[in-house]
């Protein structure tokens, strides 16, 4: 049986990732993971895997969400599918190596790498930064060896990749519009590769909770899914008529703040 406590405070998680992420669109994993390590500490999981399972979780909600987005964008005509299926074998080659990584790598050791990206998130929209077009798109090796790069990145930190995606494509010369759509595209192959790279990292693994599907903890997965998706169309909606740089400010404050208690909630046990 899970706790009650928990139930809400999953209920909660998807709640706040799904609305900031048809707000912001940002994606929900800078949410999830943080709360996600504090929630699994508190009920007790193996400390030493707490922050794998957040992970492993938080890449399978994105594999759920990054295909309404994908769908959003290309009805808008923003993706550009000859450089989403460039990038793709590097992509989910960096996603399997990824999570590979963090499998290996201690849950302490692997949040501080986690804190540091949230930490660049956070000072991205802060501070608005965006690469100026300096460049034009490379060939298929140079997005193969960007797509690897990161996916990567994107399986270690279990997000979408859109903070780094949409960058380096601004900085090919990509429109901002094309570039946020078609780094919603390639959210779906880090998605798949991140998710079946901690299934299988994490498959037989002693010491995970029941309801583990490898790293990924379908309780939490479920009820996650379920809010998210209820309050992203809110999300949507509300970012037309409030103060989003204000907004953007205020999340960033929260990041950095639920970062501070992850590393609290794993490192006082």
């Amino acid at each position: 049986m899970i706790p009650l406590d928990a139930v809400l405070a999953y209920l909660l998680t998807g709640s706040v990732a799904g609305f900031f992420a048809g707000l912001l669109g940002v994606g929900g994993g800078v949410v999830v993971v943080p709360v996600l390590t504090i929630i699994f500490t508190g009920v007790g999981f193996p400390a030493r895997e707490v922050l794998h399972l957040a992970l492993g979780t938080s890449m399978a909600t994105i594999l759920f969400t990054s295909v309404s987005s994908l769908r959003a964008h290309h009805g808008h005509q923003a993706v550009l599918w000859p450089v989403m299926g460039r990038m793709t074998p590097g992509v989910l080659v960096g996603t399997l190596l990824g999570a590979q990584l963090a499998a290996m790598v201690p849950s302490r050791a692997l949040s501080i790498f986690f804190v540091g990206f949230m930490i660049f998130v956070a000072v991205q929209m802060i501070a608005g930064l965006r690469p100026k077009p300096t460049r034009s798109l490379p060939g298929w090796p140079g997005l193969g060896l960007a797509g690897i790069v990161i996916g990567g990145i994107a399986s270690l930190a279990a997000i979408g990749g859109g903070a780094l995606t949409v960058p380096y494509l601004i900085w090919c010369n990509v429109r901002p519009h094309a570039a946020i759509g078609t780094s919603a595209a390639v959210g779906l192959p880090i998605a798949i590769g991140g998710s079946l790279g901690y299934v299988w990292n994490g498959w037989g693994h002693p010491g995970l909770p029941p309801g583990s599907l490898g790293f990924i903890y379908l309780p939490a997965l479920g009820v996650i899914l379920i809010a998210s998706v209820l309050m992203a169309p809110l999300g949507a909606r509300m970012a037309h008529r409030l103060p989003i740089k204000v907004l953007k400010r205020v999340f960033a404050g929260l990041l950095l703040g639920l970062s501070a208690k992850m590393l609290w909630s794993l490192y006082a046990t």
